[in-house]
C-alpha cells in the first residue's frame, strides 16, 4: 500500500500536482478498459503505439484521480480532482517504482531467462515447491518492460519466495529489467533462435540476457550453452551435464516405448533413475532444469523425483472455446493465483457476447488472512452472475459477497452435479490449480466437434492490429475486415477482441454475419459489402450499413427507408476506380450527387473505393490513376452533398506502400490475420491447423495407399492416418505428395489421394506416434505456392466443422 504522498519519493518527477496526498494507490493501470479498482489507481500514460494521454478522460470519468504523464499541455482542468506526476518517460517512470517495491521484498526471488523455456520452468517450479511454500509468480508471460514492472507490484511478504521472468528481443532491454528484479538466484534455460534478429550475434544475445545476473549470487543452467564464461568471475555456478565437473551429471537419457523417458542422473556420489512423462528434448531439458534447482535448494534426491514423475506438459495459453447451450468457455486451468486470475477476468470481462458471467473457481494454495482479504477484494469488483467454487479453502468467501455462491468440495462432486446446474447463454471463466484437473469440467462444458481444430492466437492478432496502427497516422481511423468468418478465423471472437481495441469500423461480406455480431454483443459501426434487397429488413433491424455500388440498389435502398418512414440512415457508397468490379464509375457522380442530396432517408459516412494491386511495383502508375481518379470523384461528390465524408481507399497492402493514400481511414484485412504478402512487416502467425493422427501402419514396398490406388509405395513404409480432408477444406489439390505437414518439428508429405474426411502421410524416416498432433500448413504461403493459389483461399475454405479455440499465449 502506497500513498501519493510516498510515490513522489519513488519516482523521478519535473513536477506535480497532488491534490490528496493520503489517496492509498492499490493498483497501477495503464488501460482505461482495464480499470476495476479506479479510486485507488494510479494511471500511466504509456506512449506506445496510442498514446495513453489521450485516455486520461476516460480513465477520469471511471473513477481514476492520479495520473502519471510525460506530456505537460494536458488540459488538468478537465480533470479538477486530480492528481499529477510529470515526469521524462512514464515507463521508466513505472519501473522506478517497481523497483522500490521489489527492494521490499526481503525473501529469494528467482530471476528465469533464456531463449525458449521460461514459462514453462518457472510454472513447473511453482508446482513442485508449492507443497511446502507459498510461492508468488509472475503471470503467463509477463516478462517484457510493462510486464515484469505489473509483475512485481503484486509481490509482498505474504510469500515466501518469488519466480520472476525475464524476455528481452533489443540490446539494451535487460538492464531495465535487471534493476527490476534484481534476482537472488538466477536461471538460464538455454540459447537458441528466437528473438534473434536483433542482435549481432549470439555471443552479443547471452551476453544481453547474462546482464540479468550481474548482481545475482548463484546462477543455475545446463552447462553445454556455456553461459559460465559470460557470468562475472564471483558468481556462483550450478550445473547440470554429462561433464565430470557439473553438479548433476546425466548419466543415461532413453526413451521408453510408453511414451516415456527414463533418466539417471549423479549428484554427490548419489545415483538415481527416474522416469518423466516426455520424450521431446526441450522437455526433459526443462525437467533437468527444473531438478537443479530443487537440488540447489537443499531438498533431497527421493524427495524430487517422484514430484518429476508428475509433471505434466502446461497448457499454458487461456483458451476461448465455445460451449453446449449458446455458452462461451473460456479454459484457464493450469494455474490459480491472485494475480492470473486477475487477468483472466479481465478476459472474461472482455467478452460482450453474453450478459451473464460465470466464474468456476478452484481453491488457491496458501491463502493466509492476507491474501484471502486481497481475493475478496478482487472477486468483490467483479460483475459476475455467480461463482462455483470447488475446495473447501474459499468457504471464508460465504456471505462476504453479494454474488451467488456455489459450493463443491471437489472436481468429481461438481462433475457429478453439473447436469442440475443450468449454464446457458453466458460466458464461463474456468480458474484452478493443475491439483483440481478442473479441465474434465471443461470437457464436460465445451461442444463437441471434430478433432481436427483451428487454433487463433488472440495476442497475436492484437499484435498485428498494433503493428499496421504504428505506421498510421493518429488522426486516420481504421476499418477491419472480418468478412468470410474472419478469413476463417472465426466471427465474433475476433470481432470482439477488435471492439475491446477500439477499431473504428468493422466490413463483412453479408448480412447474416453483421446480424450474429450484433446478437453476441458488438455494438461498433459494421459496413456491409454488396447487399441485395432480400437483407434491407436485416441491415434496419440490426443497424448495419450498407455498401452501395449502384443505381439500382440505391433507389430500392431509399424506397425502402421511405416507406420505413427512416431518416439519415447510414450509407457507404463505392466508387470504382479500375477494379471493375462493383461501384459506381466517375462519370456518374454528378447524376448520384443529385439522387443523394434529395434523399434525407440516407446520410452518406463513407465513400471508397479499392486498390487493384496496391503491392505491386509494376502497376505502380495504375495505383496513381485510381488515387487520383478516387479523390477528384469523391471532391464532385462533397460539392453535390454539401457535407464531408469519410475517405478511404487503402487496403492492407495500400497501408505498407501507400501513404499518400490514408487519406480519413484505411481497411486492414489479411495482414491483421497474420499473412505478410508484401513481406515488409513483422507479424505473429495467428492461426495454426492442427489435427492428430489416427492409425500408423508398417506396409510393404509395392503396396498402394488411398482412393483409386494412387499412393504407390516403392520402398517399406510407415503410413499415418489423421483426421483431416477434403470436407474440412484441405484441398485435394494437395494429395500425391503435394501436400506437406508437420510431426513434431519435422515434416512429411501426403500419400495417395486426399479423402473426405481423412488423408494419409509417410512418416517412415521420423518419430511418430498414434494420437500425436500434426500441424497442417508449416509455412501457410508455401503451401499455397504449391497449388498455386494465394493463402487466403487455404484460410476461407476451412470447413465451420473445423473447431476453433480460441487463446492468448
Amino acid at each position: 500500500m502506497y500513498t501519493l504522498a510516498s510515490i513522489l519519493s519513488h519516482i523521478h518527477s519535473k513536477q506535480h500536482l497532488i491534490r490528496d496526498a493520503a489517496r492509498q494507490i492499490y493498483d497501477l493501470a495503464y488501460d482505461s478498459r482495464k480499470i476495476r479498482n479506479a479510486e485507488h489507481s494510479l494511471f500511466f500514460a504509456l506512449k506506445n503505439v496510442r498514446d495513453g494521454h489521450t485516455f486520461i478522460p476516460d480513465a477520469y470519468q471511471k473513477g481514476v484521480r492520479a495520473f502519471v504523464v510525460s506530456c505537460e499541455d494536458i488540459d488538468i482542468s478537465l480533470c479538477p480532482e486530480a492528481s499529477f506526476f510529470w515526469v521524462e518517460d512514464v515507463l521508466t517512470a513505472l519501473q522506478e517504482l517497481a523497483s522500490y517495491h521489489r527492494q521490499q521484498f526481503h525473501k529469494p526471488v528467482i530471476g528465469i531467462t533464456g531463449s525458449n523455456g521460461k514459462t514453462i520452468v518457472k510454472e513447473w517450479l511453482a508446482q513442485l515447491l508449492q507443497e511446502d511454500k507459498k510461492v508468488y509468480q509472475s503471470p503467463k508471460s509477463y516478462n517484457s518492460q510493462l510486464g515484469v514492472a505489473l509483475s512485481l507490484w503484486n509481490l509482498s511478504d505474504d510469500y515466501d519466495c518469488a519466480i520472476i521472468e525475464a524476455g528481452i528481443s533489443l540490446p539494451g532491454e535487460m538492464n531495465h529489467l535487471e534493476a527490476m528484479i534484481r534476482p537472488d538466484i538466477g536461471i538460464m534455460t538455454n540459447i537458441g533462435v528466437a528473438h534473434a534478429s536483433g542482435f549481432a550475434s549470439k555471443a552479443a544475445k547471452i551476453t544481453e540476457k547474462i546482464t540479468l545476473f550481474k548482481r545475482t549470487k548463484d546462477v543455475i543452467f545446463p552447462s553445454r550453452y556455456g553461459f559460465d564464461a559470460y557470468l562475472p568471475s564471483e558468481t556462483t555456478t550450478f550445473t547440470f551435464g554429462e561433464r565430470d565437473v557439473d553438479n548433476v551429471r546425466i548419466l543415461h537419457i532413453e526413451e521408453r516405448r510408453d511414451g516415456r523417458s527414463s533418466i539417471q542422473v549423479s549428484y554427490e556420489q548419489e545415483i538415481a533413475t527416474f522416469t518423466v512423462p516426455f520424450v521431446d528434448k526441450a522437455s526433459i531439458e526443462n525437467v533437468l532444469i527444473c531438478l537443479t534447482t530443487l537440488l540447489f535448494l537443499g531438498y533431497p534426491l527421493d524427495v524430487i523425483l517422484p514430484k518429476l514423475g508428475r509433471l505434466r506438459p502446461l497448457e499454458m495459453r487461456l483458451q476461448l472455446k465455445t460451449g453446449r447451450h449458446n455458452c462461451s468457455i473460456i479454459d484457464d486451468t493450469y494455474s490459480n493465483d491472485l494475480a492470473s486470475l486477475q487477468i483472466a477476468l479481465d478476459f472474461l470481462h472482455q467478452q460482450q457476447q453474453h450478459k451473464k458471467k460465470t466464474l468456476i473457481l478452484s481453491d488457491m494454495e496458501g491463502l493466509d488472512d492476507k491474501l484471502q482479504a486481497k481475493l475478496l477484494s478482487v472477486l468483490g469488483r467483479q460483475n459476475l452472475t455467480r461463482i462455483i467454487i470447488v475446495g473447501k479453502s474459499l468457504h471464508f468467501l460465504v456471505d462476504k459477497l453479494a454474488t451467488p455462491l456455489l459450493f463443491f468440495d471437489s472436481t468429481e462432486e461438481l462433475v457429478r452435479n453439473l447436469r442440475n446446474i443450468v449454464l446457458e447463454n453466458e460466458s464461463i471463466l474456468i480458474k484452478g490449480s493443475r491439483r483440481y484437473h478442473l479441465e474434465d469440467v471443461s470437457k464436460l462444458l465445451v461442444a463437441k466437434s471434430h478433432e481436427t481444430v483451428l487454433e487463433i492466437n488472440l495476442s497475436a492478432l492484437e499484435h498485428n492490429l498494433q503493428a499496421y496502427r504504428s505506421i498510421l497516422p493518429q488522426h486516420v481511423k481504421l476499418m477491419a475486415m472480418v468478412k468470410a468468418f474472419s478469413y476463417g478465423s472465426g466471427s465474433y471472437e475476433v470481432a470482439n477482441l477488435l471492439q475491446f481495441n477500439k477499431v473504428d469500423y468493422l466490413t463483412v461480406a453479408f448480412a447474416d454475419e453483421g446480424v450474429e455480431l450484433r446478437q453476441h454483443g458488438i455494438d461498433l459501426p459494421i459496413m456491409v459489402l454488396s447487399p441485395d434487397e432480400q437483407v434491407f429488413e436485416s441491415l434496419l433491424t440490426s443497424n448495419l450499413e450498407p455498401e452501395i455500388y449502384s443505381f439500382r440498389i440505391l433507389k430500392s435502398f431509399i424506397d425502402f427507408l421511405r416507406i420505413r418512414k427512416q431518416k439519415a440512415f447510414p450509407i457507404h457508397i463505392k466508387i470504382d476506380t479500375g477494379m471493375h468490379r462493383l461501384g459506381f464509375l466517375p462519370r456518374e457522380m454528378a447524376e448520384l450527387a443529385t439522387l443523394l442530396s434529395a434523399a434525407p432517408e440516407i446520410k452518406v459516412k463513407t465513400v471508397f473505393s479499392h486498390l487493384v494491386a496496391a503491392g505491386k511495383e509494376q502497376h505502380r502508375d495504375f495505383t496513381i490513376q485510381q488515387i487520383g481518379f478516387f479523390s477528384t470523384s469523391v471532391d464532385r461528390l462533397e460539392v453535390g452533398l454539401g457535407y464531408t465524408v469519410i475517405r478511404h481507399i487503402a487496403n492492407t497492402s495500400g497501408i505498407i506502400n501507400w501513404p499518400s493514400a490514408y487519406m480519413d481511414m484505411v481497411r486492414l484485412g489479411i495482414g491483421l490475420y497474420g499473412v505478410d504478402m508484401d513481406g515488409k512487416m513483422t507479424l505473429e502467425k495467428v492461426s495454426e491447423l492442427k489435427t492428430t493422427i489416427t492409425q500408423i501402419k508398417e506396409l510393404p514396398a509395392g503396396t498402394t495407399v488411398g482412393y483409386d490406388r494412387k499412393g504407390l509405395l516403392h520402398r517399406a513404409s510407415r503410413i499415418a492416418t489423421v483426421k483431416i480432408g477434403y470436407a474440412d477444406g484441405y484441398s485435394r489439390r494437395f494429395g500425391e505428395g503435394v501436400g506437406e505437414m508437420s510431426i513434431n518439428g519435422q515434416k512429411v508429405s501426403t500419400v495417395g489421394s486426399i479423402c473426405m474426411d481423412m488423408c494419409m502421410l509417410d512418416v517412415t524416416d521420423i518419430v511418430a506416434h498414434e494420437l500425436d498432433e500434426v500441424v497442417v500448413f508449416p509455412d501457410l504461403m508455401e503451401a499455397a505456392r504449391r497449388i498455386d493459389t494465394i493463402p487466403y483461399e487455404l484460410l476461407v475454405n476451412l470447413s465451420a466443422r473445423v473447431k476453433r479455440v480460441y487463446y492468448y499465449g
